[in-house]
């Protein structure tokens, strides 16, 4: 007789096969066309040619986009990991309904459309003339990216017996040398993680990013909306295979680190 079909094990497995497929066929289809003869997109492509990767990287504001989109990616990294590690440990070693509150707000970049919380930030910052500068872009990305490093660095902290910094206090440390001598260690892999989630999260954003950039500073992805109207050319799908393989090299190192970590 045969076994009963698991109906609800095969819509599992069904939807993971889509959602795998939703990832991969893009790139499928991106990768290819960045080698493209072409002048312009087409899929397949016809020949092959590294023209499009060359005309990136010997384009002055092509250079100029990616080095304030790196900066500014680098900057949200540190301020996110300091900024979210503090408040992950009030989070986690509070008392009261403060860190409910936390925990409640946190989502909210989540939750909110990036477009309305784009619109939002603009407008706050063309009243107070961070619109169109770096730290505006470094304070609009570290709110994006905050939730990211809390989540990931409260995984780690959870684990951490809190009793190890009391035994640390009562031989005379200060809280903020027995977190920096007991618990900052531990859970370093995690924090190093959220810091390079954020920087993921800050080099790719595009719609904040567009509201942000003024006529001075252009992020890489606001550059590519701009070539995407005037002169959609296959620079586009190359500076997008060099973002996916910027993106997997980054996660990849995370996941080491954090795999080394747990043994």
């Amino acid at each position: 007789m045969r076994a009963p079909v698991d109906r609800g094990s095969l819509a599992l497995s069904a939807y993971v096969y889509a959602v795998l497929a939703f990832i991969v066929i893009p790139l499928v289809i991106v990768i290819p066309m960045s080698f493209g003869s072409s002048d312009y997109l087409e899929f397949p492509p016809r020949g092959f040619t590294l023209k499009w990767y060359e005309e990136y990287f010997g384009s002055r504001q092509w250079r100029n986009a990616t080095w304030l989109s790196a900066q500014v990616a680098f900057l949200t990294a540190i301020c996110a990991s300091v900024i979210g590690t503090a408040a992950t440990y009030a989070m986690v070693r509070g008392r009261g309904s403060l860190a409910t509150l936390f925990q409640i707000l946190l989502i909210g970049p989540i939750i909110v459309p990036h477009i309305a919380l784009a619109v939002g930030l603009y407008l706050f910052f063309q009243s107070i003339g961070l619109s169109g500068t770096v730290p505006g872009f470094v304070l609009a990305h570290t709110i994006l990216a905050l939730p990211f490093v809390v989540f990931t660095t409260a995984s780690a902290l959870g684990k951490v017996d809190a009793n190890l910094e009391a035994a640390a206090m009562s031989c005379g440390a200060s809280r903020l040398n027995a977190f920096r001598l007991i618990t900052l260690p531990l859970i370093l892999p995690n924090v190093v993680s959220g810091a390079l989630f954020a920087f993921i999260i800050s080099f790719d954003e595009p719609v904040v990013s567009f509201f942000l950039s003024g006529v001075r500073y252009k992020t890489l992805p606001r550059r590519m909306f701009e070539d995407i109207e005037q002169n959609l050319t296959p620079i586009i799908p190359a500076i997008a295979t060099l973002l996916i393989v910027l993106s997997i090299a980054i996660l990849l190192i995370a996941y080491l680190m954090r795999s080394r970590a747990k043994t």
